[in-house]
C-alpha cells in the first residue's frame, strides 16, 4: 500500500503536467507564471475542502455537506460583517471556523452515537444547511458594496507575490502533511480506514475518531466559506451549488481510497490541482464544458478502477470481521 501511493501520484503529476503542455501548445501564455499562480489560487478552495474530504473518505465515511456548509457560514460571515463592519478578520475568521466545526461536529455525532449511514447524514444536512441560509437570509444577497473593505480585501492581499488565499491552501497542506504522518491522530484516522477491527483491538475509538474527522472537515469548510464569499465579494443562498461533487472528485482522482484507509495528503491536492487546470485551461482554447465533465468523469472512473485493481490483492485475515464498538 505505501508504494502504490507514490506510484499514484506520479502517474497524476505526469498527467498534469501532460495536460499543461498540452495547453501551452495551443495557448502559451497558459504555462507564465503569473499565470500559473492564478490557476492555483483558484483551485486554492478545493484543495483546502479536499484535504478535509480526504480525512473522512480514510475513515470510510464521506461528507456531503461541505458545500453547504462552506455556503452557510460564508452567508453568516458576510451577515455579521454588515452588521458590525468594525469587527477585526481574525475575529470573523475564529467565527467561520468554529461555525463551520459545529455543523461538522451534528454530522459527526449522528455518525457516531446513532450509527446512521454517513450519506444519509450528510444528505440530509446539506439541504438542511441550505435551507438555513435562506431563511437567515430571507433569499437576499449579501453584495459587494455591504461588505466592508477589510473584509472583502484579506483573502486577495498579496504576500510574497501570492495572494492570502493561496498561501492559506499552502499552510493547509503543511499542517495535513506533519498531522497525517506524525501525529496520533493522522495514524488513527488511517488505522479506523484500514482495519477498524483491528483498530479497536489497538485501543482506537472508531466512532470518536470519524467524528474528529467530520468536525475537521467541517472546520475547513467554514474557513473556506469566509474566504470564498471574501474574495468573490458576494454571499448568496446557491453559493457553491454542488461543489461538494468536484471536492469528492479530488480526492478520487487523488487515489483516496472510497473504501478507507488508502490515500496521502499529496494524492489530495494533486487531485484537486487536475480538476483546477482542466476547469481553467479548456475554457481558454475553447473547449466545450461537456469535455471538461468527460475529461473529470474520465479521470474518476480510471481512478476507481486502479484503486480496486490494487485492493484486490489482500493479506491473510487475522481477525475476523465483528460488529465494531462505537462508544
Amino acid at each position: 500500500m505505501l508504494r502504490m501511493i507514490p506510484v499514484r501520484e506520479a502517474i497524476l503529476g505526469s498527467a498534469i503536467l501532460a495536460l499543461m503542455l498540452l495547453i501551452a501548445s495551443r495557448f502559451a501564455g497558459f504555462i507564465a507564471p503569473s499565470n500559473l499562480a492564478n490557476v492555483f489560487n483558484d483551485t486554492a478552495p478545493l484543495i483546502i475542502l479536499a484535504l478535509g474530504q480526504m480525512v473522512v473518505i480514510l475513515t470510510r465515511c464521506i461528507d456531503l455537506s461541505v458545500a453547504a456548509n462552506l455556503a452557510l457560514t460564508g452567508m453568516a460571515v458576510a451577515m455579521i460583517n454588515v452588521a458590525m463592519p468594525d469587527l477585526p478578520i481574525p475575529v470573523i475568521i475564529v467565527i467561520a471556523i468554529l461555525l463551520g466545526a459545529a455543523m461538522g461536529a451534528i454530522n459527526g455525532v449522528l455518525v457516531w452515537k446513532l450509527s446512521i449511514p454517513p450519506i444519509v447524514v450528510t444528505l440530509g444536512t446539506m439541504s438542511i444547511f441550505r435551507g438555513i441560509i435562506f431563511l437567515i437570509s430571507e433569499g437576499k444577497w449579501v453584495n459587494s458594496h455591504e461588505m466592508s473593505a477589510a473584509f472583502t480585501g484579506f483573502p486577495r492581499a498579496e504576500i510574497l507575490g501570492l495572494p492570502v488565499l493561496s498561501w492559506t491552501a499552502i499552510l493547509t497542506v503543511i499542517v495535513f502533511g506533519i498531522m497525517m504522518a506524525r501525529t496520533p491522530l493522522g495514524r488513527s484516522i488511517f488505522a479506523v480506514g484500514g482495519n477498524p477491527h483491528a483498530a479497536v483491538y489497538t485501543g482506537i475509538n472508531v466512532g470518536k475518531t470519524q467524528f474528529l474527522a467530520f468536525v475537521i472537515s467541517g472546520a475547513l469548510a467554514g474557513l473556506t466559506g469566509y474566504l470564498w464569499v471574501a474574495r468573490y465579494a458576494v454571499a448568496y443562498v446557491d453559493i457553491a451549488g454542488g461543489f461538494e461533487l468536484e471536492v469528492v472528485a479530488a480526492c478520487v482522482i487523488g487515489g483516496i481510497s472510497i473504501a478507507g484507509g488508502i490515500g496521502s495528503v499529496g494524492g489530495a491536492v494533486l487531485g484537486a490541482i487536475f480538476l483546477g487546470v482542466v476547469k481553467n485551461a479548456l475554457p481558454v482554447i475553447n473547449i466545450s464544458p461537456f469535455w471538461q465533465l468527460a475529461i473529470s468523469g474520465s479521470a474518476i472512473l480510471i481512478a476507481v478502477a486502479f484503486n480496486a485493481q490494487s485492493g484486490r490483492k489482500k493479506g491473510r485475515i487475522i481477525l475476523k470481521s465483528e460488529e465494531v464498538p462505537r462508544d
